[in-house]
């Protein structure tokens, strides 16, 4: 003898409603997941572009350091000046070169 499982129509309903619903919530939890790890790889991707422009400020901030250093100087403030502006000296002519 052989029993045979008879499904019934609210059965049915239910595990049709179940299977909609888990499909639903399966794909709910794809999709919060994928944008969440987009989040991080972009979050990834400017951490790194950031440490690359903070690495260029900080030698930039060396770079203006020394400089300011190298403006206290009178003896290099007039050169600077000589070159950059044409200054000249007192009786002293300046030709410029192309």
């Amino acid at each position: 003898m052989t029993t045979k499982k008879v499904i019934t129509k609210k059965a049915k309903r239910r595990f049709l409603l179940l299977g909609t619903l888990s499909i639903f919530i399966t794909i709910f939890i794809i999709f919060t997941i994928s944008s969440y790890w987009i989040q991080i790889y972009r979050k990834t991707i400017e951490h790194k572009f950031l440490k690359v422009q903070m690495q260029t400020l900080l030698e930039e901030e060396l770079r203006l350091k020394t400089e300011i250093q190298k403006l206290q100087d009178p003896e290099y403030v007039a050169r600077y000046a000589r070159e950059k502006y044409l200054f000249s000296k007192d009786g002293e002519i300046l030709i410029r070169i192309p």
